[in-house]
């Protein structure tokens, strides 16, 4: 048997006035339901915001929400601007010291 099958848990999440039951990693538990609570909370408050929205529609939005959250993180945590950056200036001493 699969060492990994073995090391799964059994979790029922519940999302979107829904129970789905999975199994996942012991340690990631704890995140994977605070990702399920994240999305009850964000569906809440697109059914406050927007109370004429139907299911479809708020899930989609939840989704866009999500998916610009991550993109924003990304951008954020995107370093290869200073790599190139830091390649330039390398560059640069390296040039520097080579004339003297």
């Amino acid at each position: 048997m699969d060492d990994k099958i073995e090391e799964k848990i059994p979790v029922k999440l519940f999302m979107a006035d829904k129970y789905y039951p999975l199994r996942v990693e012991a340690e990631e538990e704890e995140m994977i339901r605070e990702a399920a609570k994240q999305v009850n909370l964000w569906m809440n408050e697109y059914r406050k915001l927007h109370p004429t929205m139907g299911k479809d529609e708020i899930l989609t939005m939840v989704a866009y929400q999500f998916s610009l959250e991550k993109l924003r993180l990304k951008r954020r945590n995107d370093t290869a601007p200073y790599a190139e950056k830091v390649q330039e200036l390398t560059e640069l001493l390296d040039d520097y010291l080579n004339e003297k």
